[in-house]
């Protein structure tokens, strides 16, 4: 903690703050709070300037979620929707990205001023808190609120309005406060609350007298650091798991015991594997739609239970649910202490069946030497090929499905993150993870639709030397879309025109910028490109030309 008396500017004030808890990178789309960015230099601090807020949301947000640490992004006040805008994806994934703007000072407000508009509708949904900025005391009260709230519980977005339309009136004060950064809140989780004794007991007999138990985990599981204890408690009791896309690596290094990706982007084998179950424990999991298959998994009467830290969510899906707040790495570790050894062959028997059932069933694809190429083919090599100290980075939609569904990771030391809803998200996103981890190698997997959402940050990793492996799965359309358009089946082929791109070159539009452009028309030609783009010293985009009549496979659901 550093308690310095002296007086500093608000600039400076702010810089040492950020400083204070651990800030190393500063994403922003100019102008706003320039003399704080100035100081920020003199503290190590690099000021990455994007080509838009909601880029530069991304890649706070991809910071945060590679690093597990609270990351920084700053717009001017008419830049505030769209940095708004790009915090959806940072609060459904829990990312505690801070997100600093301008507006207008009191005097000025209500009175037709410039850029003048109300920010908190903007944030109020999209962030956890949401505070305006008035005094210096404000500024430094608030900055630490802002890295508290971030951090705590279930970590998610905060939002801070600074006065100023450029946050100017802030970064000229003059504050006689203390810089104080509470070492505690440079992480995630800032504390680990421990379960209710009884509660605990009560889980560990249900698991106990289940036959056919399975534990659904997700994003507050890898918030919380939870894998190790996830693994351990699995081996223990050899006790099935299934993962949502967000702790897909969860189980990477027990491949006997993870039974794949559940839910609408998950496999044949984990929804049947789940509809088979007679209690399934939910842990730092949601249990939303996306899950739960449109909630129609766990069956109905099946007994559940819920683990996790938002004490107001536990349950909120699950009436009749056995519930337990707490964090989920300690939760587990408890658990395991009051469990015996237990042997459950039969049951995970049948969860490798149905797994190896998916695979058998798309290995024809998996392996096909079509032109152009299948994403299936691709997903094998992009597997096969990952560093164990990979991050790879998906974007919504199918990038998302295919490589939650058909693409194996090797090791727990393997990062995935996927978007959370928000097309174009991957790319901007991978530039943030890249930043917060330069020496492992950093992939983003997307299509030609969410590639061109943010092209112009290209330039953005050229600039800074954020040496990415961009794969781009060149269909010439939105798959996704234009699959369900198909379906409905109105006004005859023209149509489907308007989910249709003009194919691009993707590797030339990147050699414009002075990045590595390749392109792969051929499945043979991928792993020589990915070599190839792993030795770059540029950031590299990998233009895969492929099937726009591949898609992506409907898991097995139970009938609504």
């Amino acid at each position: 903690m550093n308690n310095t008396l002296e007086s500093h500017s608000g600039g400076d004030f702010l810089a040492r703050t950020l400083k204070g808890y651990g800030v190393d990178h500063i994403f922003f789309v100019d102008a706003i709070l320039r003399h704080t960015l100035a100081h920020a230099e003199a503290h190590g601090i690099r000021r990455i300037l994007a080509h838009s807020e909601k880029a530069a949301a991304y890649m706070a947000d991809g910071f945060s979620r590679a690093s597990r640490r609270p990351s920084v992004c700053m717009a001017q006040s008419v830049g505030a929707a769209n940095l708004a805008a790009g915090l959806q994806d940072a609060y459904f994934a829990h990312s505690p990205v801070i997100a600093l703007t301008g507006r207008q000072v009191a005097n000025n407000q209500y009175r037709h001023a410039y850029q003048e508009l109300p920010h908190e509708p903007l944030f109020t949904p999209v962030t956890k808190f949401s505070g305006r900025v008035e005094t210096p005391f404000q500024l430094a009260h608030l900055t630490r609120h802002a890295f508290r709230v971030a951090t705590s519980g279930l970590p998610g977005p905060v939002h801070l309005d600074m006065a100023g339309h450029v946050g100017n009136i802030a970064d000229n004060w003059q504050s006689g406060e203390p810089v104080v950064a509470e070492p505690r809140h440079r992480r995630v989780p800032a504390h680990r609350a421990r379960p209710e004794a009884q509660a605990l007991h009560e889980l560990a007999q249900a698991l106990q007298q289940a036959q056919a138990p399975v534990v659904v985990v997700g994003a507050a599981l890898v918030w919380s650091g939870g894998e190790a204890a996830l693994r351990a408690l699995a081996q223990h009791v050899q006790l099935p798991v299934l993962c949502t896309l967000d702790a897909k690596a969860a189980m990477a290094d027990l491949p006997t015991l993870d039974m794949g990706v559940t839910g609408t982007y998950g496999t044949d084998g984990g929804n049947r594997f789940l509809s088979e179950a007679d209690f399934v424990l939910f842990v730092g999991c949601d249990v939303g739609d996306q899950v739960t298959s449109n909630w129609r998994l766990p069956l109905p009467g099946v007994a559940t239970a819920h683990v996790g830290v938002d004490a107001e969510d536990l349950g909120r899906n699950l009436p009749g649910a056995l519930t337990l707040q707490a964090d989920p790495a300690t939760a587990l570790e408890e658990l395991r202490a009051l469990l015996p050894s237990a042997s459950r062959e039969h049951w995970i028997g049948r969860g490798r069946a149905l797994k190896a059932q998916w695979w058998t069933q798309h290995a024809p694809m998996l392996d096909s030497a079509a032109e152009p190429v299948r994403p299936e083919r691709l997903m094998r090599e992009l597997g096969r090929w990952l560093p164990l100290d990979g991050v790879l980075v998906a974007d919504t939609g199918y990038a998302s499905q295919w490589s939650g569904q058909l693409l194996q990771l090797k090791a727990s030391s393997q990062i995935f993150l996927r978007a959370a809803g928000s097309l174009g998200w991957g790319f901007p996103a991978s530039l943030g993870a890249k930043a917060a981890s330069p020496d492992r190698p950093v992939v983003c997997l997307t299509g030609d639709g969410g590639f061109m959402y943010h092209l112009p940050e290209l330039e953005t990793a050229r600039r800074w030397g954020l040496r990415t492996i961009t794969v781009v799965n060149n269909n010439g359309c939105l798959a996704q879309g234009l699959s369900s358009l198909r379906k409905a089946q109105i006004g005859g082929e023209r149509m489907h025109d308007c989910y249709q791109f003009i194919h691009q070159d993707f590797a030339e539009i990147a050699r414009s910028f002075g990045c590595t452009g390749l392109r792969v028309t051929r499945p043979s030609e991928l792993g020589a490109a990915l070599e190839q783009a792993l030795a770059s010293e540029l950031p590299v985009v990998i233009d895969v030309l492929s099937d726009p009549a591949a898609l992506a496979p409907v898991p097995w659901m139970p009938p609504a």
